[in-house]
């Protein structure tokens, strides 16, 4: 690679995205984010606009105690309290004689649970107002959320505010402290964050590690932080890919990449400086979010492989699409995708090792000001960065002219993809084994995702995504091979070429030894999903050697059968494959049982 031919590319590629976006389009922009801008301040102005006004009719006199608590809920509409009204239906909520009846039916039930929430409000707000805040909350739980590597899980404490009649007893003043009002004082209710940018306080955020108030004032983790950096950081990377995708696909419009393609250029420079300017453009933008929310370099380093995994899977898709609405598709999919590979397992940050797999969960453990361990940094990121040199290669095997102003369909694209990759039995072997990482993205993906379901459920299903996610990676490019008649057809070439591949997975697939560092054997679709890999521990050297050698046995046998199917054509690569998955899933079902 030439830097000053890349620096060139992306010099003419910066000034023609430039000339494209016009004044019209720029003004445009402006009035859509005043639009955004005022719906938001809107939303803020009018929080106290409910849409569940009046929407259950409480029939009450205003002589009752309860007539306070439902006038003060918005879902409560106070009536006359009136049996004939109550019987006609005309009320769905009666308090008479300190008696509370609701109608038997769903809206009474609902009714009967909107006042009672009221009530317990209103006796909150009640207690707040007393003078004497240890009378009317005798007892403080304080709870301190830790690492769950740390010696102290969480410590739950109750301390006893003392004398309750006010006389020599400790008082809001005294030494056993008070809860203060929302937003005021100590007793400040955790899911506020200081700093740059302040984190609403919806319960106990990830930024927040201790809770202190009365038993009824703590709630469990919500992990609001999380998803606001999910948001944060990855809601302006779609819209870079957008433009990154349309400048990719526009040079293959009308053969207008040709001269690019003639010049005495490597396609890898040219791809280079084509997307430069658009990681560029991510970068600056993650540091500017990162000096928002308080974040260091270890926050901007976390989110730049995500950047250019978006990059990747855009170029490899703007390559294979074949006309912009195809391309829109294409660029939507890897949004989703990759935004729930980001956001899915960050949602367990500071509660399991599973939060690890996304690149954000480093993010938050910055913004605490929590170190980050190199073995951590490399499990949430190493997978993301080989998946994106590869997808650039994958791509780049097809940025020429036979198959860039070719009408071909994207499987066949991706077919000629992974063809351009091989020249023989090694090439198989090698192309196996970088499938590694998106095996890996793949099968932690399902892992989190798998993670809260019950482990009756979660176990079975994940081994066979596990063996689905294998087999598939191990076959496609031996039938991409088969069809544009790169190998032979003989059942001893074919053989060759399915242990070619399986040799080649077993190999790149003890890079995922690596998960022993970050403890996820420790959870149970953990141990299901990289058990069978052979990455188990074990005392005795002929199991341990016995253990290694099967997974080897495995991939060779389960890529013959795909390989032995892939010979004859697509519909019996499908029977090879659905053969090769039901082994595979016995296999790590078998090990799964014996070795748990």
């Amino acid at each position: 690679m030439r830097p000053r031919a890349v620096a060139r590319i992306a010099r003419w590629e910066v000034s023609r995205s430039a000339a494209v976006v016009d004044r019209r389009t720029v003004i445009m922009g402006l009035v859509a984010f005043v639009v955004v801008g005022s719906v938001l301040g809107g939303g803020v102005l009018t929080q106290g606009v409910a849409l569940d006004r009046d929407l259950y009719r409480v029939g009450v006199d205003a002589s009752s105690p309860y007539h306070d608590p439902v006038a003060a809920s918005t879902s409560l509409a106070t009536r006359p309290a009136s049996e004939a009204a109550f019987v006609a239906g005309d009320l769905d909520l009666l308090v008479v004689d300190g008696r509370v009846v609701s109608r038997e039916t769903p809206k009474g039930e609902a009714a009967l649970a909107a006042f009672r929430a009221s009530v317990e409000r209103h006796n909150v707000r009640a207690m707040r107002a007393e003078p004497n805040q240890s009378a009317a909350f005798p007892v403080v739980v304080s709870l301190t959320y830790a690492a769950r590597d740390e010696a102290v899980v969480a410590t739950p404490t109750t301390e006893n505010r003392g004398d309750t009649t006010g006389a020599g007893g400790s008082d809001a003043t005294g030494d056993g402290g008070s809860v203060s009002p929302e937003g005021s004082g100590d007793g400040d209710p955790v899911g506020t964050q200081e700093g740059p940018l302040s984190i609403p306080g919806i319960g106990a955020s990830v930024f927040a590690q201790d809770s202190t108030g009365s038993p009824a004032d703590i709630d469990p983790p919500f992990p609001f932080g999380s998803l606001v950096l999910a948001f944060a950081f990855l809601v302006p990377m779609n819209f870079v890919i957008q433009a990154y995708g349309s400048t990719v696909l526009n040079e293959r419009v009308n053969r207008r990449g040709e001269l690019l393609l003639v010049a005495p250029v490597a396609p890898s420079d040219i791809v280079a400086g084509k997307t430069l300017p658009y990681l560029t453009a991510m970068v600056a933008v993650t540091a500017g979010i990162a000096l928002l929310v308080g974040g260091g370099v270890v926050a901007v380093a976390a989110v730049v492989p995500l950047a250019l995994l978006f990059l990747a899977a855009t170029f490899v898709g703007a390559m294979f699409a074949r006309s912009f609405k195809e391309l829109t598709f294409v660029t939507v999919s890897v949004s989703v995708f990759l935004t729930s590979y980001a956001f899915v397992p960050a949602i367990f940050t500071n509660v399991t090792p599973i939060a690890l797999i996304s690149p954000l969960s480093l993010v938050v453990r910055d913004l605490q000001g929590a170190a980050v361990d190199p073995s951590a940094y490399l499990f949430s990121t190493g997978p993301i960065y080989l998946s994106s040199v590869l997808l650039f290669l994958l791509g780049i095997g097809v940025y020429r002219e036979e198959d860039m102003f070719t009408q071909r369909s994207v499987p066949l694209k991706f077919l000629d993809a992974l063809d351009a990759r091989l020249s023989g039995n090694g090439s198989v072997a090698l192309v196996s084994a970088f499938s590694i990482p998106f095996v890996f993205v793949a099968e932690l993906l399902g892992i989190a995702v798998l993670f809260a379901l019950p482990i009756a459920v979660s176990i079975p299903v994940i081994l066979v995504v596990v063996a689905l996610v294998e087999e598939v990676a191990k076959s496609l490019h031996v039938l991409a091979g088969f069809e544009k008649g790169r190998f032979a057809s003989s059942l001893p070439a074919t053989l060759a070429v399915g242990a070619a591949s399986g040799v080649g997975f077993f190999a790149g697939e003890k890079a995922t030894a690596v998960i022993q560092l970050v403890g996820l054997p420790d959870l149970a679709v953990g141990r299901a999903a990289f058990a069978p890999a052979g990455t188990v521990g074990v005392g005795a050297l002929p199991v341990a050697l016995a253990l290694l050698a099967a997974p080897l046995v495995l991939h060779v046998v389960t890529a013959s059968l795909s390989a032995l199917g892939a010979r004859k054509g697509f519909r019996w690569y499908l029977v090879g494959l659905g053969a090769a998955i039901l082994v595979h899933t016995a296999y790590n079902l078998a090990v799964v049982t014996l070795l748990g």
